[in-house]
């Protein structure tokens, strides 16, 4: 057995884990940390009326500027609206195979588009092509026309989203970021719904091209070239957003991964693009200089599982939805980093995504930051036979 063991609170009674058990990764964050500074830290985006920087894994902010300072996000909001379409497929409502009819609404958007015409149709893969790269206005709306009907029903589904995910500064009236009367985010909220749409690892096979076809086998090829220039010229950039609009200025949530470390870094209402991108550079190259990513626990593992009283299943397994990390000064000891998972005590009915306790990650006597652990899926409550079986099995078991 190995020397390192951690406390698991579950159902009220304490149990002694190996470092080796994992956690499920059902867990949510509660609202990020903040990172360990380097003493004297500079402006990293001086130009930016707003900006923030935030490690990916574990939601730690390592810096920011006005980031809840309500402002138009331009094109910025698409996020959003992938995030609805990537969450629609993994619902199974639509298929990246689906064909998607333009209306003449959507096809008469103007500012960055793809010119769709009335009536053309395009998969959901060349849509989705046509948004993260292109910043499509009309993609957008044939997009929220096919999931939701029309683009207000679509609106109303982003601003339900924006809720669910805690954003207190966001309000969205399109689906592309046209300017547009009660249409804004803040820096922290744009990150953190980035942070959400990287959690679809698919996303960065959209963001993170460079250039690309749109009707290749036609007369006439529409050539893609991504609006986010770090995604060639910066190591390890592949995502997410750019935004212009006159009001909104020259805006940008990026996201860029080396080693075992992501960071998103967004910023609002910079003066011009080269400024734009060479302030998210240093934004970024000050995270991989600073910072490491120490893993908790991986995509996929399984912490065991969580008894539940007078349940259709006895007993509820936790399987880690994706990986939890904590942020760290680079050269940071990991030796006295643990966990306690604290399970509430669990009765049927149980509701999928119902909260069910929470992990706290410390080093030594610190809380690094915790974790809200919601429950995997649904349990009904068992009937009478069926916990009168269970006991007669246990009893004579």
């Amino acid at each position: 057995m190995k020397n390192n063991w951690k406390k698991l609170v579950v159902a009220g009674l304490t149990m002694v884990l190996a470092l080796s058990v994992p956690v499920s990764a059902m867990a949510e964050e509660k609202p990020a940390a903040q990172a360990p500074k380097a003493a004297g830290t500079a402006d990293l985006a001086p130009s930016a009326r707003s900006a923030i920087l935030m490690d990916e894994g574990s939601g730690t902010i390592i810096y920011e500027k006005n980031s809840h300072v309500k402002l138009p996000p331009a094109s910025i909001t698409k996020v959003m609206t992938m995030l609805l379409i990537m969450e629609a497929i993994d619902q199974g409502r639509i298929k990246l195979t689906d064909k998607v009819p333009t209306s003449e609404y959507a096809a008469s958007m103007g500012g960055s588009q793809i010119f769709l015409e009335p009536g053309e149709q395009m998969t959901v893969d060349e849509m989705l092509k046509g948004i993260a790269m292109a910043s499509g206005n009309d993609a957008s709306v044939a997009m929220a026309e096919k999931i939701a009907g029309t683009e207000s029903a679509f609106v109303d589904m982003m601003n339900k989203r924006a809720e669910e995910l805690g954003l207190k500064n966001t309000h969205f009236a399109n689906c592309n970021g046209l300017p547009a009367t009660d249409h804004y985010s803040s820096a922290h909220d744009i990150a953190v719904m980035s942070r959400e749409l990287l959690k679809h690892n698919e996303i960065t096979k959209y963001t993170g091209v460079y250039q690309d076809y749109l009707r290749k086998s036609s007369e006439k090829p529409f050539w893609l070239v991504n609006t986010n220039k770090l995604v060639r010229f910066y190591t390890g950039a592949d995502g997410l957003k750019t935004g212009f609009t006159n009001e909104a200025k020259f805006c940008l949530t990026a996201t860029a991964h080396r080693d075992n470390l992501r960071v998103i870094a967004v910023v609002m209402g910079e003066p011009n693009t080269k400024t734009r991108n060479a302030e998210v550079s240093q934004m970024l190259d000050y995270s991989f200089a600073q910072y490491m990513n120490h893993t908790i626990f991986k995509k996929g593992e399984a912490m065991g599982s969580v008894k539940i009283e007078k349940g259709m299943l006895p007993e509820l397994p936790l399987t880690a939805k994706h990986s939890y990390s904590v942020l760290l000064k680079k050269g940071s000891s990991v030796k006295d980093i643990r966990y306690e998972l604290r399970i509430d005590p669990l009765k049927a009915p149980v509701k999928i995504n119902a909260p069910i306790g929470k992990l706290i990650v410390f080093q030594g006597d610190q809380v690094l930051t915790e974790f809200a652990v919601d429950a995997p899926t649904s349990v009904d409550r068992a009937g009478w036979w069926t916990l009168f079986k269970r006991s007669m099995g246990s009893l004579f078991g």
